[in-house]
């Protein structure tokens, strides 16, 4: 090193620099020139290795590797020069102070340190970017998984940060964090239970970003907007936004929309109560009149002797389903009598509509049960429905009336 310090110190004597500030000034021109070379690194690595590295990605056909040589991830990878070149050629300036020379050689290090976390800060996020655009990974909750990554880069860059500055074997520390590792485990406990949740959820593909899920337990109704470490995030079809551990969507059910979405029909399964006194066998001329009315076809038969009306209603939805077309036809059509109740007979209607878009979906079923509610009275039945204040005062009304119209009931009134 006394070979580089030697001519700047004899040029400065040349020119009658004082000897007291020859060594001082010699260290400082060093300084300079260490600054100067690093800053040059630094500048010929964006300027030309840079450019010539993104102009070959650029001319293959796959894309990932733009991503890969992007300026966030080359900017970061210039920040690795300095330090570097100062770790380097800081012997050449402080070889005759080994104690400050160490200091700063620490210094070096720990800003290398600094800087390759960043490096793979955004090393990550550039691998996150590639996902989101791959078919396949495109919908995968891989966000988590790239933070606990990132996490696990911090907590060793720490270690060796703290190891370089007691001046310790980061292996020796590790082993003294093993003996607090119950503590360890309580601190980052939300973020362990979080990846492993994470990895679950996308092994077994229960839960993508775009998916609406439904879980009555903590108020959630709606697409999934980010899945992250920590939390889930929910916005609900009011706007609010609801937040999940990712452990509580897999020791907890909930719904997923997705299938519906994919199966390109959404289901209608709903009941018409029919008023059980309203349920009678049809007479020739009611059978005559409802095939007049092509409520029943006039060439079929009916399956069942004597004829009832509620059958013949519920082959009539049948066939009304069949020449619906806002109603899937390969999916699933069944209509059901179940269980009769003391609120009448149920009638359901189980079908799937051919749009899975909720508006749609809406209309469609509001007018097919408008449209069956209304044609009721055609085959003889009722609707059933509790009687209201209204109906009740109408009954006190026609008992009025009636009691009114008897025989003496004026004379009981005047006496």
């Amino acid at each position: 090193m006394e070979e580089l310090n030697g001519p700047i110190a004899g040029w400065l004597a040349g020119i009658g620099w004082s000897k007291e500030h020859i060594d001082l000034t010699t260290k400082l021109i060093l300084l300079g020139g260490i600054v100067i070379v690093s800053w040059l690194a630094a500048k010929l690595f964006r300027n030309l290795l840079v450019p010539a590295l993104q102009r070959i990605s650029r001319s293959t056909k796959a894309t990932w590797d733009d991503h890969l040589f992007s300026d966030r991830v080359m900017r970061a990878a210039a920040r690795l020069i300095p330090p570097v070149v100062w770790y380097v050629l800081l012997a050449a300036v402080f070889y005759d102070l080994p104690l400050l020379l160490g200091v700063l050689r620490k210094v070096c290090l720990i800003y290398l340190i600094v800087t390759v976390l960043l490096l793979i800060n955004a090393f990550l996020d550039t691998l996150h970017e590639i996902a989101t655009q791959h078919e396949t990974l495109r919908n995968r909750p891989l966000k988590g998984i790239y933070q606990m990554v990132k996490l696990l880069a911090v907590c060793v860059g720490a270690i060796l940060i703290v190891s370089i500055l007691i001046g310790r074997d980061p292996t020796t520390i590790l082993a003294g964090l093993g003996a607090s590792a119950a503590i360890v485990m309580l601190i980052f406990r939300d973020s362990i239970l979080g990846l492993v949740a994470g990895v679950q959820l996308s092994a077994n593909d229960m839960l993508r970003p775009g998916d609406w899920i439904t879980m009555e337990k903590y108020g959630a109704d709606g697409y999934v907007t980010e899945v992250t470490l920590t939390t889930v995030k929910i916005q609900n079809f009011d706007k609010t936004i609801t937040t999940i551990p990712p452990y509580a969507l897999v020791s907890d059910s909930f719904r997923n929309w997705r299938g519906m979405r994919e199966s390109g029909g959404r289901r209608i399964k709903r009941s018409l109560l029919i008023d059980i006194a309203s349920v009678h066998t049809c007479t020739p001329a009611e059978v005559e009149s409802l095939r007049r009315k092509g409520l029943i076809a006039a060439d079929t038969e009916p399956k069942t002797q004597p004829i009832v009306n509620l059958h013949v209603f519920r082959d009539y939805i049948r066939e009304s389903l069949k020449r619906n077309p806002e109603i899937h036809p390969d999916l699933m059509q069944m209509v059901r009598m179940l269980q009769p109740t003391a609120e009448g007979v149920p009638v359901e209607v189980y079908c799937f509509t051919r749009s899975t878009e909720w508006v749609t979906y809406e209309a469609v079923q509001d007018d097919l049960f408008d449209r069956l509610f209304a044609v009721l009275p055609e085959f003889g039945l009722r609707a059933f429905q509790r009687p209201s204040g209204q109906d009740l005062g109408t009954l006190r009304a026609d008992l009025s009336a009636e009691t009114e119209k008897m025989p003496g009931t004026d004379d009981r009134a005047a006496r």
